[in-house]
């Protein structure tokens, strides 16, 4: 879609993200809280241009200036990028492979937040990546503030990995196993009735053996003023000691310990679920030698231009473009589709993808770390950083639920013994569960592991979704708007009639006039004059300050005289136009077809009529549109019958025509109709306007298009119009579950809050209350692979 959104600047809520960390382009991500800590934005291609659309409940998307940190982005892809200037400051990205979750969030942003040089954060929980905004003289203080509170802080350099490939390193699990038995015997010491010193040292050696661990990381957080899970189940536990509860309080630091284990393996599915794309690319490819021979060669070594041979049933390494061969290729890697796509000598051929037959000579055209599944990746793993509003608002509410429930739970330990004569153990008791249930864990890891498994699992059809916002709110969409040529029809329209309108001039002199002005211009109407007259070998002659006119067609000045190659409006503009003219023109639109007219100073010289096909997948998605209950508007440069005749051949509800890009800017707004959500789709330079008015911009064959990947709200890495309604499908499932998790997370918080404050609730129900519901929000969330 060329520069479709190249001026479109997001500022989703604090959210769109799409994109994060350093991997791609403009501001590290759409989600960078380097400005403030909560706004997050989004920079397409560089460039952030104001795009003021405030209605009804739609994201605001504001302009990013002055000492934005969005305000100096560059283009670039490849692994973690360690710093970049964002003018009198520095953003630094550092990995923390121990991150996993918002509890390790909440100390750093506490610690950071108290020196004065740094200026923002950004958290990606999911890649285990901060990213500080900061004086350029600030780093090793941070980096020492993180040492200090138990991390390993790591500056990626520029021969590392990827950072979503990294994984802390792996514990021996037989402390814990043992431990567990130790805790086990501890239980049954006191079943048995032996004596308390027995029971007393194997807890203690139980708790030493799975909660070292844990009361390192909760004497740091309590040293910080934060209470956190680990301090909160360290305060729990001691206290069951000191209450003599030992057996209790040695099963409860395992099965936490445990929980806690099983939790990070579950979130590392969800945190891991894209790099099934990352293992498709081989790690290898043979590259033809300056002496002509073949040597197989790191795939991350191939130069720009080098020639790569491809053999059946291989996978292609890099993107390229065929030189010698023809085969079958699976695109489905990219494009979701399995079906094959035939590649012959000039066609481009994309890493990843699998060739199924044939062999074949590439010349590459992407490095490595730039290839269009590259770009994907690193689009899906900054996305996976977004913040949805769901998950705004669920952060919002964490920050208020720990300390209610802390200072609840030291009014249990205190007020009814010293009001109502309560036993001080009973009731000391009763506030150390409540201390392990204060822990919001569960509520808040519930909607990042939902949003990053929804958008993996588009990914993975061809859906290339930028955010978390877009995620959420795409089933919302009541309008979507759609441009015709490439997108609703196949864009490959073919010249159908030539008609000349004059006698003193030869027809062939005419078509070789109106084939040097079309040979100029990339529309497809004018592509398609071109196409005919290159099959008649017609001349061609040279043209001179050549001409586009938007909305209109092309000019320029042919053996020193002024012709135009133009459409009904340019006719009318020029004063050349008929009424037998005017009769023969509604007589072809009405025919859905389009007609531009070959023009000299004073007449028209020429037509010639040409129509463009509809595709069958566009029938059907605009009948599933409807039935989601999306209403559908075409927007398109063509006359207004033929926009009738391609609307009713596809059921569209509305269809304009003459279509200028701020005629479809103002027919988005008019959709909208202040509250409405309106969708564009579309895949040209003219409709980047009514893409950046639309609430979700859906670009068009975004395969191999930087710009398209780069600045899209929601990429089709093909063109099949019906990755639409599946986006709207998973938007719905994805809301579902989201709000599935948080009522389950609140609920069983709910339903322990009531027992313990019953009388009824024991650290044993506690732990299953945080760690269990942390297991199911998981879990449930991880359903979004499947579908």
């Amino acid at each position: 879609m060329s520069n479709v959104q190249a001026s479109k600047n997001r500022d989703e809520h604090g959210s769109d993200t799409g994109l994060i960390d350093e991997l791609t382009h403009g501001c590290s991500g759409a989600h960078a809280h380097c400005c403030d800590g909560e706004n997050d934005q989004k920079l397409g291609n560089g460039l952030a241009h104001e795009h003021g659309h405030e209605h009804g409940g739609s994201p605001a998307r504001e302009h990013a200036s002055g000492n934005s940190c969005c305000a100096s982005a560059t283009l670039t892809f490849g692994p973690l990028a360690v710093q970049r200037a964002v003018g009198d400051a520095v953003r630094t990205q550092i990995r923390i492979l121990q991150m996993d979750c918002p509890t390790e969030e909440a100390l750093i942003r506490k610690k950071l937040a108290g020196m004065p040089a740094v200026t923002g954060m950004e958290f990606n929980l999911m890649q285990r990546v901060l990213t500080v905004v900061h004086k350029p003289e600030a780093l090793p203080p941070v980096l020492e503030g993180l040492r200090s509170l138990g991390f390993t802080p790591e500056l990626a350099g520029a021969d590392e990995q990827p950072v979503s490939i990294r994984q802390p390193q792996q514990k021996p699990w037989w402390p814990l196993a043992l431990a567990g038995a130790i805790a086990v015997a501890s239980e049954a010491a006191s079943w048995l009735g032996q004596p308390s010193w027995l029971v007393a040292a194997l807890a203690l050696l139980a708790v030493a053996g799975s909660g070292l661990t844990t009361y390192k990381k909760g004497w740091i957080a309590i040293r910080n003023g934060n209470l956190n899970i680990n301090a909160l189940m360290s305060i729990a536990v001691t206290g069951a000691l000191l209450l003599g509860q030992w057996p209790e309080a040695a099963m409860v630091m395992v099965l936490f310990t445990i929980a806690e284990l099983i939790e990070a393996k579950s979130l590392d599915r969800a945190r891991n679920a894209i790099q099934g794309l990352m293992r498709l690319a081989p790690e290898k490819a043979t590259v033809k030698q300056v002496d002509g021979t073949w040597a197989e060669v790191d795939a991350n070594s191939v130069a720009l231009g080098a020639v790569v041979r491809v053999k059946p049933g291989e996978r292609i390494g890099l993107d390229g473009e065929i030189t010698s061969g023809r085969s079958s290729i699976n695109q489905a890697p990219i494009t979701g589709e399995s079906l094959p796509d035939e590649k012959a000598e000039g066609d481009t051929v994309y890493a990843g993808t699998i060739n199924e037959s044939g062999s074949f000579e590439y010349q590459v055209t992407a490095a490595a770390n730039n290839t269009t599944l590259a770009r994907i990746i690193h689009a899906v793993e900054e996305a996976q950083g977004s913040k949805a509003p769901t998950q705004r608002f669920v952060d919002q509410f964490a920050r208020i639920y720990t300390p209610i429930v802390f200072v609840v739970a030291i009014a249990v330990a205190i007020v009814p013994p010293l009001l109502f004569s309560g036993s001080w153990s009973d009731w000391i008791y009763k506030a150390l569960v409540l201390l392990v249930i204060a822990c919001p864990c569960a509520l808040v890891i519930s909607t990042p592991v939902s949003i990053v498994s929804g958008l993996a699992a588009a990914a993975r059809r061809g859906i290339l979704i930028k955010g978390g916002t877009y995620l959420e709110q795409g089933r919302k969409l009541k309008w979507l708007a759609l441009d015709k040529t490439g997108t609703i029809t196949h864009g490959k329209p073919v010249q159908t009639e030539f008609e000349l309108r004059v006698t003193d001039v030869d027809a062939a002199r005419v078509r070789s006039l109106a084939a040097s002005l079309s040979g100029r211009s990339d529309h497809p109407v004018s592509i398609a004059v071109a196409r005919a007259a290159e099959t008649d070998n017609v001349t061609q002659y040279p043209v001179e300050e050549f001409e586009a006119i938007p909305g209109r067609g092309v000019r320029g000045l042919v053996d020193g005289r002024n012709y135009s190659l133009g459409n009904h409006r340019l006719v009318e503009e020029l004063g050349r136009c008929s009424a037998e003219l005017e009769e023969r023109l509604d007589a072809l639109e009405r025919q859905g077809k389009t007609v531009v007219m070959l023009i000299d100073e004073v007449r028209v010289l020429a037509l010639f009529a040409v129509a463009d096909t509809v595709k069958d997948s566009s029938r059907e998605a605009i009948s599933e549109l409807h039935n989601l209950g999306v209403r559908t508007a075409m927007l398109t440069g063509d006359n207004p019958h033929t926009a009738q005749a391609i609307a009713q051949q596809v059921g569209i509800d509305e269809a304009e025509g003459n279509q200028l890009p701020e005629d479809k800017l103002r027919a988005v707004e008019r959709l909208s109709g202040g509250s409405a959500m309106v969708g564009m789709v579309g895949d040209g330079i003219n409709d980047a306007p009514a893409l950046a008015r639309a609430d979700i911009g859906f670009a068009m064959g975004a395969m191999g298009t930087d710009t398209a990947i780069e600045t899209a709200d929601v990429a089709l890495m093909d063109d099949d119009l019906r990755k639409i309604p599946a986006f709207i499908r998973l938007s719905k499932a994805t809301h579902s579950i989201l709000v599935q998790n948080i009522t389950l997370a609140l609920g069983i918080k709910a339903v322990f809050l009531t027992l313990t404050l019953a009388g009824l609730g024991t650290m044993w129900m506690a732990v299953f209350a945080d760690v269990g519901a942390s297991l199911l929000v998981v879990c449930n969330g991880l359903r979004l692979l499947r579908k």
